[in-house]
């Protein structure tokens, strides 16, 4: 056919031919343009309504755009001939590449990268390749990726329910060149092979055939005949060994991922795909593991604001998974892994429960980076379940462990998600609940402060199923197997109580101290006492003890002796866990810092200082000393080394001098409100403010001291109060997203907070007291407590 001419286009070289046709180099006489040419079968002419549903396909892929994509101009037909246009891509393909031998690793990450981006501008347009293989791949003399044939599998085999082997039109057409078979058996997903509808899990198959053969050299299934080829692709497994040595474990877990046989526990989206190489590449220790090297746990806990405003950060750190069985009758066998979290993640809010475990124990999910991770136990690493990016807590695994439910404090919202991430989906609204459980009767009862609530695990108002004290903490509610006794934990003045409660009698019954207890099969509570996890026989016909307590884990941590511990149990006995010893609040002793960081200890300084105000003429110190639940305000003098209690109230946080240096004015978490008292202890606590449902905290003054800046703890906004006139309450910055820890310039001028509307703490600043007129990022890959 060269040297004629088809319409328009004047054919001047064959470039290849394959099973949906000849492709021919050709001059585009009207633009002036080179293109490549695909002329398809006489046979194909001979249908009209395929031609027809070709076209209409074309035009669908006709409209993919991106660098990546070798671009389709259009299906013509010129005579009896029916030819596609398309872009004319220079380079070789990558299969010709391959052929002398193994890719470079780096390299090869880099190919893979720009396949993934291509996949991913397609799936996003609902168009799927279906013959993705290293022959369908070009790449430019510059290493630009064109991923070629986009969705014309399809396209060529028309509307048909399933796209079995008979209609593959790469198989079929191609029906007397063996080497055009074998190269498309080898990439066939196992659903594709056996003759099932197909989506984008085959692209994600195919895509870890193409890499894992850049990495090796080799085809990731072999075979002699086409029989034998599939075989190995529904049946066999990719031999690993021949990836290079000491490869990174990240590129491991990827091709291990993709060649999934079940496309469930593949990849869900090739964006992860994507995300995971693009990791690698930007890894500083190169794309092979170090040998020798190990991940140290990070023992330092970074705290941004204590107990009070019940956000935490926690820094690298060691999560252990202890597989325990509790049978008298035979040998106790205990196996231990650890994951350490990679450097870039950090656990967030972990004065809340932050870790769940699937109901087969095969599953975690912990809440890092303000979002939600998900780690399997056969993948080396986590990964980002995404739709979870609004500050998530809390989370729990529905029983059959497709869904994941949690809460949201971006929406003060109860929501869930389905394990490969996607859109949440609401179901209630919720005041910080303290642990949760999915029951298999598909409704979910979570604590918070004040009570147990029940709500349909598909949406609706919530039932209150036990009420108590509105400061009175519950958490880790769990329905027993007689459908009709709750398990729980709740805060009493003497600390945490596991406790059951009748729902139809109300009768409570307080069973030991400890907390989140947990009923397992084995017919046992395992519950944690200080921090410590233990298990103790428990019937649950007659709800007694019947025995003594066993010791599973030493230190596991928890944020204070008042909050839960972070671990979780399965069904399966898969037991979940965050190492350490917890916060120890008689710790923290006060400290000069001066600009150059250097740091001078006040060994004088009261045991367990936190929240350290300056007096104004810089001679005491208020700080706040406790745990949450018994907290005082006390002043240290700075120049004879003494200190003596201010408040009484046991409750008492967050100290904020007068300008005149005259009083100190303190949010009481007894009653959310805000008092003032003279500094030198005289008279009696005065109130300030009350605000209903909101919990106040004192953070700065504007206007002289006439002005007080204040945190709304329960709603994360921002408001001020006039010391002047009828004291109102006026929010000042109230939007969807959390604002905290005010601070007003000397000036006047500015307000400093931090904002989690970035998916993460972040310092701004806006002008002040006009705050709607701009606003400005202050700092860069997070921020805390401005000043």
């Amino acid at each position: 056919m060269v040297g004629k001419t088809l319409a328009h286009y004047e054919i001047t070289s064959q470039l290849g031919k394959g099973g949906m046709g000849e492709v021919y180099q050709a001059k585009d006489r009207k633009l002036g343009r080179d293109v490549a040419i695909k002329v398809l079968p006489e046979e194909f002419a001979r249908d009209a309504d395929r031609v027809a549903r070709f076209q209409r396909e074309a035009k669908l892929l006709a409209s993919l755009n991106h660098p990546n994509i070798a671009a389709i101009y259009g299906l013509e037909k010129s005579a009896e001939t029916n030819f596609l246009v398309m872009e004319l891509v220079e380079g070789q393909t990558l299969d010709d590449r391959i052929k002398s031998g193994p890719v470079p690793v780096e390299e090869a990450l880099k190919l893979a990268l720009q396949i993934a981006e291509a996949l991913e501008a397609a799936h996003d347009k609902g168009v799927i390749h279906r013959d993705l293989k290293p022959a369908n791949i070009k790449v430019t003399p510059e290493g630009k990726v064109k991923v070629l044939d986009f969705g014309l599998a399809k396209a060529f085999a028309g509307d048909q329910p399933d796209m079995n082997l008979s209609n593959s039109p790469t198989l079929s057409a191609a029906a007397t060149m063996q080497g055009v078979i074998l190269g498309t058996a080898a990439y066939m997903s196992p659903e594709q092979a056996k003759g099932k509808t197909v989506d984008k899990q085959t692209d994600i198959w195919a895509f870890g055939c193409v890499l894992f053969e850049m990495l090796t050299g080799q085809a990731a299934f072999q075979g002699e005949e086409v029989s034998e080829i599939l075989a190995s692709v529904i049946k066999g497994d990719t031999n690993l060994n021949l990836l290079p040595e000491r490869i990174h474990p990240r590129v491991r877990e990827v091709i291990t991922r993709c060649l999934k046989k079940d496309p469930r526990e593949r990849y869900r989206d090739i964006g992860d795909v994507r995300f995971e190489i693009k990791q690698v590449l930007s890894d500083p220790g190169g794309v092979f593991a170090q040998q020798g090297s190990t991940t140290k746990p990070r023992q330092q806990l970074r705290l941004g604001i204590p107990w009070v405003a019940a956000v935490f950060i926690l820094g690298l750190i060691l999560a252990g998974i202890a597989v325990w069985k509790m049978k008298p009758a035979e040998p106790r066998h205990v196996y231990r892994f650890d994951y350490n979290l990679p450097g870039d993640q950090e656990f967030t809010s972990i004065g809340r429960p932050g870790i769940a475990v699937s109901a087969k124990g095969t599953e975690i999910v912990y809440a890092a980076n303000l979002q939600l991770y998900l780690k399997n136990s056969d993948e080396l690493t986590a990964r980002p379940i995404r739709g979870t990016d609004e500050d998530p807590v809390n989370p729990f695994f529905s029983p059959d462990g497709r869904w994941i439910g949690y809460f949201e404090f971006a929406s003060q919202q109860l929501k869930k998600i389905a394990v490969g991430g996607g859109v949440p989906v609401p179901l209630c609204e919720a005041n910080n609940p303290y642990g949760a459980t999915w029951g298999k009767d598909n409704r979910i009862i979570y604590g918070q402060r004040g009570g147990i609530l029940r709500v349909s695990a598909d949406g609706g108002t919530p039932e209150t199923l036990i009420s108590g004290e509105s400061g009175q903490l519950f958490s880790n509610p769990q329905i027993l197997p007689d459908g009709k006794t709750l398990l729980f934990t709740v805060s009493t003045e003497n600390g945490l109580q596991v406790a059951l409660q009748s729902l139809e009698s109300k009768e409570r019954k307080d069973l030991f101290p400890g907390g989140s207890a947990r009923y397992v099969a084995t017919g046992h509570l395992v519950y944690a006492l200080e921090n410590n996890i233990y298990a103790v026989p428990f019937d649950p016909d007659s709800l007694e003890v019947k025995g003594g307590q066993t010791p599973l884990v030493e230190g596991v941590f928890r944020a204070s002796p008042t909050l839960p511990p972070h671990f979780a149990v399965s069904e399966s006995g898969t037991l979940v866990y965050l190492p350490g010893s917890g916060l120890a609040f008689s710790d923290f002793k006060l400290a000069w810092v001066d600009k150059e960081g250097g740091e001078k200890m006040i060994e004088a300084s009261p045991a367990g200082s936190l929240f350290p105000r300056i007096s104004p003429d810089g001679r005491k110190v208020a700080v706040t000393i406790g745990g949450p639940r018994n907290s005082d305000i006390w002043i240290f003098d700075l120049n004879r080394e003494t200190s003596r209690k201010l408040t009484l109230d046991t409750t008492s946080a967050v100290a904020l001098w007068t300008p005149d240096g005259k009083r100190i004015v303190y949010g009481n978490e007894g009653d959310d409100s805000v008092y003032w008292r003279p500094a030198d202890g005289t008279g009696e606590p005065e109130l300030l403010a009350s605000v209903q449902e909101a919990r106040l905290y004192p953070w700065s003054w504007a206007d002289g001291g006439r002005t007080l800046v204040m945190e709304d703890r329960a709603g994360e906004d921002i408001g001020i109060l006039s010391m002047e006139g009828n004291g109102k309450w006026i929010p000042l910055l109230k939007e969807a997203y959390g604002e905290r820890l005010p601070q007003v310039s000397p000036d006047g001028c500015w307000i400093a907070y931090i904002s989690n509307e970035s998916g993460r703490d972040e310092v701004y600043i806006r002008p002040f007291p006009e705050v709607d007129t701009g606003k400005e990022q202050v700092s860069r890959g997070g921020g805390n407590t401005p000043l």
